[in-house]
């Protein structure tokens, strides 16, 4: 069992994956200085944290309209109760899916997706998704213009 799976993050930790979600691509070398660890602790810290599923992965933030997707929106879904599986997996399938999650309120579903233009948005919506047939009802909220969070240093 893993130090992670007994106890929380520490400081450290903590700090590593905040650098790590300002800049994904840091050197070991980088965050060990920033950090004040040696490189050989922040190696294993950040293989830890991988192998634990603490840190998903690494990725780029996309500036969507510049990507060619200049259509964003987030979707509302209601789904037949208890089909969450069986759409989730058929959402993850479609072009442009960014986000999904299972929330509880109003709706069932919230996604985030994008798109070349609106008429892609609409193909997508009125045809991908509503033609899933747990797919209840649908709301699409257009997205005007977007900040991703980055945590401070």
């Amino acid at each position: 069992m893993s130090r992670l799976d007994q106890s929380r993050l520490d400081r450290v930790d903590r700090s590593i994956l905040r650098l790590l979600q300002q800049d994904g691509r840091a050197s070991i070398r980088s965050v060990a200085e920033r950090v004040h660890v040696s490189r050989a602790n922040a190696y294993a810290r950040i293989s830890r944290m991988v192998e634990d599923g603490v840190i998903r992965g690494f990725t780029a933030r996309v500036d969507h309209e510049k990507a060619g997707q200049g259509a964003s929106a987030y979707v509302t879904l209601k789904i037949v109760q208890n089909s969450w599986r069986t759409v989730r997996d058929q959402l993850l399938e479609l072009p442009g899916v960014a986000h999904i999650a299972l929330v509880g309120g109003e709706f069932d579903v919230l996604m985030l997706v994008h798109t070349a233009d609106n008429r892609a948005l609409r193909e997508l919506v009125l045809n991908r998704i509503q033609g899933i047939p747990q797919v209840l009802a649908t709301q699409t909220l257009l997205v005007f213009e977007e900040t991703d969070q980055v945590p401070p240093d």
